[in-house]
């Protein structure tokens, strides 16, 4: 197998912690986005869309998208289990990693690509207003995900799961590009913030 992968974008990096916490190594190849490898046509071959990770198989089959490469990963290697252990665990690892995407992942991306003098090399017209909106929404889910951190030690509940590492690739891209910092405020999610960057798999 090989995974390709760019070192400074989230989601490939989702894939990479993912896989450190297995214990699983994959050769990878680096696919530099800013400067458009992603749009040549051996690449857009093996993904349509144009986006990294992509997790090419021995077989030649391709998978792409970050949660998918993880649960075929998850199949392979079940142990950690990154996705809960029964049915119950994984409703709520299921919610709450979509629930990362959806408020901090997502907006977080497009406050960097409308927001940020580098996002400019990914979009082609970058829109001020949408930035902002995309800065006040992930502001928004870390104020909520802050509360629920008053409750647990963990985003999905008692154990790291593939939630954490979504919500923890989301705002460190935040930080690093610029796009938006995690509030002082937030003293909950600090707390999980440091918990988990602590961990081995987080230099992935």
């Amino acid at each position: 197998m090989k995974l390709y992968d760019y070192k400074p974008a989230p989601n490939p990096r989702r894939v990479r912690i993912f896989l450190a916490e297995k214990g699983v190594s994959i050769p990878t190849e680096q696919v530099v986005l800013m400067k458009g490898e992603q749009r040549a046509a051996g690449f857009v071959a093996k993904n349509p869309f144009a986006r990294v990770p992509v997790l090419e198989l021995d077989d030649g089959g391709m998978i792409s998208e970050s949660v998918a490469i993880c649960r075929y990963i998850e199949g392979l290697h079940p142990n950690p289990p990154l996705f809960g252990r029964d049915a119950l665990e994984q409703v709520f690892v299921e919610m709450w990693q979509r629930s990362a995407e959806f408020e901090l992942m997502f907006p977080i991306t497009h406050a960097f690509r409308h927001g940020t003098e580098i996002g400019k090399g990914l979009e082609s017209s970058q829109n001020a207003a949408w930035a902002e909106t995309s800065r006040a929404r992930a502001l928004n889910g870390m104020k909520i995900f802050d509360a629920e951190l008053g409750k647990r030690e963990f985003i999905a509940g008692a154990e790291f799961s593939i939630a954490d590492i979504t919500a923890l690739c989301a705002i460190d891209f935040g930080a690093n590009t610029g796009a938006l910092k995690m509030p002082d405020t937030l003293q909950n999610l600090k707390r999980w913030h440091a918990t988990v960057s602590a961990r081995p798999s987080a230099a992935a």
